[in-house]
C-alpha cells in the first residue's frame, strides 16, 4: 500500500501540489503498488479543496 506520507518524504524537494501529483502518477503506472491511502494532507501552498480527488485520479 502506498501512503502519501511516504510519498511526500522521498521526495522533500517537491515544491507544490502540482510537483506532487505525476509523481503519485508515475508510481501508479509502475504497477508496484495497488492501494493508495491518503494518510495526511499535503501541506503545500497551491493544494487545492479536491485535492484527495485530484490524487485519487492520479493514481487510478
Amino acid at each position: 500500500m502506498l501512503l502519501l506520507s511516504e510519498v511526500m518524504i522521498a521526495h522533500t524537494d517537491l515544491e507544490s501540489f502540482e510537483d506532487l501529483v505525476p509523481i503519485v502518477k508515475n508510481i501508479a503506472q509502475s504497477g508496484s503498488e495497488r492501494f493508495f491511502q491518503m494518510d495526511v494532507k499535503p501541506d503545500y501552498g497551491d493544494t487545492p479543496e479536491n485535492w484527495e480527488d485530484r490524487l485519487e485520479a492520479a493514481f487510478y
